[in-house]
């Protein structure tokens, strides 16, 4: 199985900090070290064992967002075939952020493709987000101030391409505030067991026991009560 914190190509360990590069490793004899509550929080995602279809590495943070973030970027895989992909940044600030309504904030992104007459369907933005939230309450988890978006975009091939079918892709941007349990650090490893919920739930495949070590929620579906999207097929590279 994969976990969570294998290694991205440019040797990223995914952390970034005021005075730290996206490349630097954590040292504990680190005179200017990272908060404890945020190296809880990341040692919590590196901690999670995820589902076989998924590969998931650090990657790059962002540099301007909060004073310390760690990212990570995720593929949903079928033989060598993509269903899924996406990103999820957790962004902290241990001056609290009053946007955020705490000290920590998680980011994503994720998108697939979907077949052209699924993205017919008018309530597909509405049930998208569904997925998100339902995935939230399977795992039992507490969050607030959540806020995204739900865009789909269609591409038709024309000339050299013109053999090529239709696609839409979907993509679902969201950040949300985890709550924060004792000691101020939220219960990241079930957030990204969630966040994996609402990307094999992209994907098209079929709900699976949660996997052991995840938290609350642990043994419960993903995707409880939503229903997955059917013909999935995995985006396309020129």
């Amino acid at each position: 199985m994969a976990a969570a914190q294998g290694h991205s190509s440019d040797h990223s360990d995914g952390i970034r900090g005021t005075e730290k590069t996206a490349g630097d490793r954590v040292d504990p004899t680190d005179t200017n070290p990272l908060p404890p509550a945020f190296r809880r929080a990341v040692e919590g995602l590196r901690a999670v064992r995820l589902r076989p279809e998924i590969e998931a590495d650090p990657t790059r943070p962002p540099q301007r967002l909060a004073p310390y973030a760690y990212a990570l970027e995720a593929a949903v895989v079928a033989g060598e075939e993509d269903l899924a992909d996406g990103r999820l940044v957790l962004l902290h600030d241990p001056a609290g952020h009053d946007a955020w309504k705490g000290a920590f904030r998680l980011v994503t992104l994720v998108r697939a493709e979907l077949e052209p007459e699924m993205a017919a369907d008018p309530l597909l933005p509405e049930v998208c987000w569904s997925w998100l939230t339902g995935a939230f309450e399977a795992r039992g988890l507490a969050y607030e101030e959540a806020s995204g978006t739900v865009t789909m975009a269609g591409s038709h091939y024309f000339g050299g391409l013109a053999e090529r079918r239709p696609a839409t892709q979907i993509e679902i941007r969201a950040s949300w505030t985890p709550r924060e349990g004792p000691a101020g650090v939220p219960d990241t490893g079930t957030h990204l067991a969630a966040w994996c919920d609402l990307l094999c739930q992209v994907a098209g495949l079929p709900p699976s026991p949660a996997e052991p070590g995840a938290g609350p929620g642990a043994g419960t579906t993903s995707g409880a009560g939503v229903v997955s999207l059917p013909q999935r097929r995995g985006p396309q590279h020129p």
